[in-house]
């Protein structure tokens, strides 16, 4: 990263750090400056606690953003936020000013008024996220809602795209399906490379490049948002059975196109088996009782059940069931708000443990599907419940961290650098009390999570030496790791870079041991990550993700230039005489 690259972000709504996590893992330019995180009618401020002890309190607020002046919100690049789902209608114009009001206490407004009394400092870029039923709601509009906050923005001068993405489509630990909005003014730089929007929807955008898909035969829509908000919100899609929004697409001065997009990825991925925590470390409390047991399977079982409305009419309930106990060899399913407590609940996940005892999840465990850090909401004064309730609010860090990439490599015209991966642990950072975790146990040391992928022994494998300096950082137990070569000049000339799919550090004295995937092959150099080194010599440098490791280390000759280029069929095939 250039040391000139710099974008300021806000993040409204904040959570936890979702966002903030996020967007750091993705490149060290973005920079929450201010923040802002409210939970209406509680007086414990949980996630703002734990948003203060993981990140600190510069830049923080507390405060309901409806009494917080536009003014008191510093000039920033990016604005962020997963705002509420709510009936974004209007409720009157203001002729005078031009302006619109929506309902009161509905936080889509509060982004439109911040972004309108921004006037000409507005941020160029925005990055929202939303429940995928978003583009359906009101039940009796399909697409209202969504129609107003893109006809809002469109106002406001930004083009917008958006994808709803599962997580899980993309190797990512949950089920969880979300809006995400991305917004360019239209002299962004970014906004100046749209040519077509079928194109840049499909192929060339920002949300096209970060997850790829291929688009449903013959759902394309194109259509003009058209008239004032106030006539958008009376009378968009009126008596119309569907929305016309595809679940892809882009808006600019109010024209849409859109089309349903299918999830296209080949690489490894997550299950809820594989984040799980070894069962000799889970505390008494999470099991569930034989006692309890038949609560726990009426509630996941199918039912029908008599009930009588508030008009007096009986009618039938019926409820499907549920897997009981929830699948280890897929992601979870969504984690909701009432994940937490020990009541039976059919919405709750239940786990079989190799004891054959049920369990239900761990705090760190639910962070883990939402590839937040181990631990990331542990605080003295947030029960396990609250946690659970705080993961079922938040995001998967991994959906903003690949967006936030792709926006930068379309701001800058080259490859983020992060020196902040999404797993990286932010340390306890107590503002007002310094004893405050003074009390509390070491955090729980686990084992990492298991991914599932299929070895291919006929793909190359690069195997390259370690130097001295570096050779704790690839000891470290880390799912992902960057590395780089010696000089460009020294790198064999024999070696085809778009062969390479695999990738091994040798550890001098002990050999190879740890296998990872390249995720990303490219030109760079050190002082992109170490800036006080100033060594901007080109090199190769490849981004690796984690996969498994050898029983040990494994001797092998390297060539004089240090990297051997082979098959990873022969290094296994070793392994395999080996045991």
């Amino acid at each position: 990263m250039s040391k000139r690259h710099h974008i300021k972000v806000v993040e409204l709504f904040a959570g936890v750090g979702g966002f903030r996590i996020g967007l750091e893992g993705a490149s060290d330019a973005y920079d929450t400056i201010w923040n802002n995180q409210w939970e209406p009618s509680t007086q414990h401020q949980d996630a703002s606690l734990v948003y203060r002890a993981r990140f600190g309190s510069k830049g923080h607020s507390n405060r309901d953003i409806n009494l917080v002046p536009t003014k008191d919100i510093p000039d920033h690049d990016l604005l962020v936020g997963g705002f509420p789902c709510q009936d974004y209608s209007v409720a009157a114009t203001l002729s005078k000013s031009g302006g619109i009001e929506g309902k009161k206490g509905v936080l889509w407004w509060q982004i439109y008024r911040i972004l309108s009394e921004k006037g000409e400092n507005k941020p160029k870029y925005i990055f929202f996220e939303n429940v995928d039923r978003l583009l359906n709601s009101p039940a009796t509009q399909r697409g209202r809602d969504f129609a107003i906050i893109l006809a809002s923005l469109a106002d406001l001068g930004y083009v917008v795209e958006w994808r709803i993405i599962n997580a899980a489509d993309y190797g990512m630990p949950q089920r969880r399906r979300r809006t995400y909005i991305v917004g360019y003014q239209k002299d962004s730089v970014v906004a100046q490379k749209i040519e077509t929007l079928e194109d840049w929807v499909e192929y060339d955008g920002v949300m096209a490049k970060a997850f790829e898909f291929r688009p449903k035969a013959g759902t394309i829509s194109q259509f003009n948002i058209e008239g004032s908000i106030k006539e958008v919100s009376d009378g968009f899609n009126k008596d119309k059975k569907d929305s016309p929004f595809g679940n892809a697409g882009m808006m600019r001065d109010r024209y849409v196109y859109s089309v349903d997009a299918e999830a296209v990825y080949e690489g490894p991925r997550q299950t809820l088996g594989g984040n799980l925590v070894d069962e000799n470390l889970v505390p008494e409390d999470f099991f569930i009782s034989e006692d309890e047991l038949p609560k726990w399977e009426y509630e996941k079982g199918a039912k029908k059940i008599e009930r009588v409305s508030k008009g007096g009419f009986k009618y039938m309930f019926s409820e499907g069931g549920m897997a009981f106990p929830d699948y280890l060899d897929q992601p979870s399913r969504t984690i909701i708000t009432g994940e937490g407590g020990t009541a039976p609940s059919r919405f709750k996940h239940v786990v079989k443990t190799k004891s054959g005892r049920y369990r239900r999840l761990l705090p760190i465990e639910l962070e883990r599907m939402n590839m937040f850090p181990d631990n990331h909401t542990l605080h003295p004064e947030v029960s396990d419940g609250r946690r659970a309730f705080l993961m079922g609010n938040a995001l998967v860090c991994g959906i903003v961290e690949q967006i936030g990439k792709t926006l930068y490599q379309f701001i800058y015209n080259e490859t983020p650098v992060s020196s902040r991966p999404i797993y990286t642990s932010r340390d306890a950072k107590p503002m007002l009390d310094l004893g405050l975790f003074a009390d509390e146990e070491k955090p729980l040391v686990v084992n990492r999570p298991k991914k599932q992928y299929t070895l291919d022994p006929a793909k190359h494998l690069l195997i390259g030496l370690v130097k001295k300096d570096n050779e704790d950082y690839f000891l470290k137990e880390e799912p992902t790791k960057i590395y780089y070569t010696g000089k460009t000049k020294t790198f064999p000339s024999t070696v085809a870079i778009n062969k390479l799919y695999y990738f091994m550090p040798y550890i001098k004295g002990k050999g190879v041991r740890d296998l990872y995937l390249i995720r990303i092959a490219r030109i760079g150099n050190k002082a992109e990550i170490h800036p006080n080194s100033n060594d901007e010599e080109p090199r190769l440098v490849f981004e690796l993700e984690y996969l498994e490791s050898l029983p040990a280390y494994q001797m092998l000759s390297l060539s004089r230039y240090w990297y051997k280029d082979t098959l990873l069929g022969r290094i296994f095939k070793q392994k395999e005489k080996r045991m």
